[in-house]
């Protein structure tokens, strides 16, 4: 099925500006479907006629198509009622459908004064059964809505749409406010979601701002936001939390040409919303707690190996403690980068070129050390970023300490890629020192070697040494990575 992008790109004389207001009438329109219990249709024109090309059902009453009508002609079913919106206005007719009786009626779109598209509305007729004061007096709302459409005036442009996270539809509460913010009329979820926050007299009849102002305990003190939208004056939203409930307002101000004569002003408990992110948030804050506090005993854990090696003589025991100090340093920085993020995984690029440059810094002997690094490492989970953390900076060490002594380059170049359904990272260590020494197998060589081996087998990967042309050590390692969630 095509999209209303796809129709939209195909259709002629449509500006920018005209194919972003028809998106945000699709966005929007579940206010008009749900208001009006009734099928939305939206028109575009194409050679020889109009087609449907986007199509919305009412989450508050039954719906009158069961199939998509999507991609079809008005002719096929409609008739004329497209056309005579475009010619006369509007349009509206009553049609039979089997036992059923349909109540159709169309508006032009317009946009600056031009129409582009048209709006149709359908509903079931039951002339059996008077209307509710809820039906008329959402069928007051969205003839209202249907009449600000056609004049150019809604959607609202930068209005928060009911895609935002939260947001209130019709059937979690609506209000009628008039242009001074009295509320003229107000549904039984409106009233529930009120009482929840503290409010026990009437709603219906009273400023809303006085009564959201009342049960805040802050007369005078709201938001300036939230006052705008308790008064219907601005296309915004806002949250209002009070004796442990939450409530989320949203505005849509009602207009006549260019004057303003009230707003509907939706209302949804999210109360359990809240509850749920204070959870979460709690649950980060303490995970990210607990990083910081292994990261701080790490580093405790180094500065007493470094201050035990300096009371070691210089020799293989002093070096095997330093040695310890940087490892242990790796695993920290990990935690710190850790301890700043919700998540438990972390962007490896910048501990990479910290780490890099740490131990450049510490290792070298004499001479200037040129470091680079190159490509990107990306996400790691906490775990992988720990093994290959240890394994770049085993790597770095030696670059430093046997391939440029007296001073080069060293660079690092990172590529990740997919296999299949596999993770895979690819890293060069490369130097312009003297290459490797004659003999040189990784399985004889020192414990720095023997953990970089042991740690990318565990991460199901593969390391070779090579001489580097026209000099130096090239190291190559791969790394099997486990999935980051999100």
């Amino acid at each position: 099925m095509r999209t209303l992008s796809d129709f939209l790109r195909t259709t002629p004389g449509l500006e920018p500006a005209d194919t972003e207001w028809l998106h945000l009438l699709v966005e929007d329109w579940h206010l008009l479907a749900d208001l009006s219990f009734s099928d939305l249709v939206l028109w575009l024109p194409r050679e020889g006629g109009w087609v449907a090309a986007a199509h919305t059902r009412p989450m508050t009453g039954p719906m009158v198509f069961v199939e998509d009508i999507v991609g079809q002609g008005e002719a096929a079913v409609f008739g004329d009622l497209v056309s005579r919106a475009v010619r006369d206005g509007q349009s509206e007719h009553v049609r039979e459908r089997g036992q059923d009786l349909l109540h159709e009626r169309a508006r032009p779109v317009r946009r600056a004064g031009r129409i582009i598209g048209v709006l149709s509305v359908h509903d079931q007729l039951d002339s059996g059964r008077p209307q509710t004061r809820l039906e008329e007096s959402y069928g007051h709302m969205s003839d209202e809505l249907f009449l600000m459409v056609a004049e150019g005036t809604w959607p609202t442009t930068g209005s928060p749409s009911g895609a935002r996270r939260g947001a209130p539809r019709v059937g979690d509460g609506v209000m009628r406010l008039d242009v001074a913010g009295v509320v003229h009329y107000a549904s039984p979820n409106a009233l529930s979601a009120i009482r929840k926050l503290g409010h026990q007299g009437p709603i219906e009849g009273e400023v809303l701002l006085q009564v959201i102002s009342g049960v805040a305990g802050q007369p005078g003190q709201l938001d300036e936001g939230l006052a705008l939208v308790a008064m219907g004056r601005a296309a915004w939203r806002s949250d209002l939390a009070a004796n442990g409930a939450a409530l989320a307002l949203r505005a849509v101000p009602l207009m006549h040409g260019r004057e303003r004569h009230g707003a509907i002003v939706l209302a949804r408990d999210v109360s359990e919303l809240r509850r749920r992110g204070d959870e979460l948030m709690t649950k980060d804050q303490t995970i990210r707690e607990i990083h910081h506090r292994v990261k701080n005993n790490l580093q405790t854990v180094a500065a007493l190996l470094r201050m035990q090696s300096r009371r070691v003589p210089d020799g293989v025991a002093r070096t095997a403690l330093d040695e310890a100090v940087r490892r242990v340093g790796v695993i920290a920085m990990i935690y710190e980068a850790l301890s700043t993020g919700f998540a438990e995984a972390l962007d490896f690029d910048d501990v990479a070129v910290r780490g890099l440059r740490a131990i450049v810094e510490v290792a070298r002997m004499t001479g200037a050390i040129d470091s680079r690094f190159a490509g990107s490492f990306g996400m790691m989970r906490a775990e992988d970023a720990t093994a290959v953390g240890l394994i770049l900076s085993e790597l770095i060490q030696n670059a430093v300490e046997h391939g440029v002594p007296e001073g080069g380059t060293v660079s690092v170049e990172a590529e990740r890629s997919t296999e299949g359904d596999v993770d895979i990272l690819r890293v060069t260590v490369v130097d312009d020192g003297a290459g490797l020494p004659t003999g040189f197998r990784p399985s004889k060589a020192g414990l720095g070697t023997r953990i970089v081996t042991s740690m990318i087998h565990d991460l199901g990967g593969q390391i070779r040494w090579d001489d580097a042309e026209p000099r130096g050590t090239r190291v190559r390692f791969s790394a099997r990575l486990r999935p980051v969630d999100g």
